[in-house]
């Protein structure tokens, strides 16, 4: 009892702190530390600690719609993890769909007009999963509030290398009769990468005590702020959450100025 009444008045304190000050527009999450939590808890299986983090997921777009954060993109599923033993993947594929045919009729993501788009290699994902996508997003496609993107078969290098084959595909014309340092720019490459509605991500924060991005959002962080957390994914609280605003707000931006 006693420590949860330090809790609550060290969350009102962080609260006061940020408050007036400049949120990020656009965080990046990459949930980490699941089935380490499933050990360390002693769960029956690491799938039990892939259905915490699941449920993890709306507490956190609760605290991002209550600051006003207008893009969050989560990294819930790479290409390595789909590299998994089988029935650890199956059984992760089938959480990560049952949640997102939750959010098809939530009153959550309604009441917040949460639209939500997938990204990720599509064709690693099986027919019943994107069944569940086309549904969802369909179902969402014109709510303008917080914009959520969820990674699922996602690696950053891959990312890269379907922009410029894209890119590549659609201007062959223009590469033959062009010298390449004018058409292959920045600004042009950011065209095919697969979060093309939404600013770079101001903040990215990766929780289970790993200090790396392991290859997220590789083009789009070159100027982020990082936040590691030690909690494990389904353990991460609010205040956890409030601790990384805070430290983005006291950071100083230069962008390379």
């Amino acid at each position: 009892m006693f420590k949860k009444i330090i809790y609550y008045f060290y969350q009102k304190k962080l609260e006061k702190e940020i408050s007036g000050r400049k949120v990020p527009a656009h965080i990046g999450i990459i949930l980490d530390g699941n089935r380490r939590y499933a050990e360390k808890r002693r769960l029956d299986s690491i799938s039990m600690g892939h259905e915490e983090g699941a449920g993890k997921l709306g507490e956190v777009l609760k605290w991002c719609a209550s600051l006003g954060i207008k893009y969050v993109t989560v990294w819930a599923l790479s290409t390595d993890n789909m590299k998994r033993e089988r029935d650890e993947l199956e059984r992760l594929l089938e959480i990560i769909q049952s949640q997102l045919q939750n959010y098809i009729d939530s009153n959550f993501i309604k009441d917040n007009d949460i639209k939500v788009k997938i990204i990720g290699k599509r064709d690693l994902l099986p027919e019943s999963l994107l069944a569940t996508i086309d549904t969802l997003e369909e179902k969402t496609s014109s709510h303008s509030g917080l914009t959520l993107h969820v990674a699922l078969g996602y690696g950053g290098r891959q990312e890269i290398c379907d922009a410029i084959i894209n890119f590549v595909s659609d201007n062959m014309e223009d590469l033959n009769n062009s010298l390449l340092p004018d058409i292959i720019t920045v600004e042009n490459i950011s065209k095919y990468l697969y979060v093309k509605d939404a600013p770079d991500p101001d903040l990215i924060i990766r929780t289970s005590g790993e200090i790396r991005l392991s290859g997220f959002l590789l083009w789009q962080s070159a100027y982020s702020e990082f936040y590691f957390c030690d909690a494990y994914w389904p353990e991460f609280r609010e205040i956890d959450f409030l601790r990384a605003i805070r430290s983005y707000q006291l950071r100083r931006i230069r962008l390379g100025k």
